[in-house]
């Protein structure tokens, strides 16, 4: 049986979050919502997800900076940015930052759904390579591994 990914939309256009929320229930990928930077960090401190998708955009604490930290205290939660309002420079920023992919809105929920199990992918085989290198007492490679994303990003 495969595991339930967890997810956290983040977006403060309430409508366009709940409407992609329901949209991704119908996919069996029920995600938690949060409407501004502020909420997604305590929620991400209460409940690590597995990818979190993050609007650039938002009044208060913005995207970049909730990357900044996602990717700083939670290196291995996958960060997709998803935003209507972004530029080449805020791309080539998200992706120095740790960003696992960055779309566009209006995003094709399928295509969104195949880079969230993508990203997802991407977790697990990050954690599976470190284990096997723990396991085999090697656990200075075991953490190189599990902060290489943090450096190459």
């Amino acid at each position: 049986m495969e595991k339930k990914i967890k997810v956290l939309l983040v977006d403060d256009e309430q409508e366009f979050v709940q409407t992609l929320a329901e949209r991704l229930k119908m996919r069996d990928v029920g995600p938690d919502v949060a409407y501004n930077g502020e909420q997604a960090l305590e929620l991400v401190s209460d409940q690590v997800p597995d990818v979190m998708v993050l609007d650039l955009r938002m009044p208060g604490i913005d995207g970049m900076e909730v990357l900044r930290r996602v990717r700083k205290n939670y290196p291995d939660v996958q960060v997709i940015i998803l935003t209507g309002h972004g530029s080449d420079k805020d791309e080539e920023e998200a992706r120095r930052l740790g960003a696992f992919e960055y779309l566009q809105k209006p995003v094709d929920v399928d295509h969104l759904l195949k880079t969230l199990r993508l990203a997802y992918k991407k977790k697990m085989e990050d954690a599976m390579v470190a284990a096997t290198f723990a396991e085999a007492g090697d656990f200075r490679t075991a953490r190189e591994i599990m902060d290489e994303d943090k450096k190459d990003r």
